[in-house]
């Protein structure tokens, strides 16, 4: 399986497989049927605290990273639902930051290929 990442406000393309919406909130302004979204992971975001406290401020991206596996770590019922729906062949994260390097959907691509979330 490959792991891609790209915004949700960009057109979806057919190198992009599977497309899962890895965010808590649904992008604002943006149609269902023009994000053909495959799988909406909102249970595997960040937390609202989290996630505000982080405001992608890159002096934060450890620390964040470290709080947010955690909070993955004790979700391990939606990192598995997340995990069968991701199929097979290439996946898409999409994500709705403007920040497209040290988001939520970077972390999870890392802790997702890094087999911590089959632990």
């Amino acid at each position: 399986m490959k792991i891609r990442l790209k915004r949700v406000y960009e057109a979806p393309g057919r190198s992009d497989g599977r497309r899962v919406l890895v965010d808590r909130l649904w992008p604002r302004g943006l149609t269902k049927s023009k994000a053909r979204i495959d799988f909406w992971a909102r249970e595997v975001a960040p937390s609202n605290e989290l996630r505000r406290w982080y405001g992608h401020d890159p002096d934060k991206w450890k620390e964040f990273r470290r709080r947010f596996f955690a909070e993955l770590d004790a979700r391990p019922e939606a990192v598995d639902e997340l995990l069968e729906n991701l199929g097979k062949g290439t996946v898409t994260f999409v994500f709705g930051s403007r920040e497209e390097r040290l988001n939520n959907a970077a972390a999870l691509k890392e802790y997702v290929e890094s087999g911590r979330a089959r632990s």
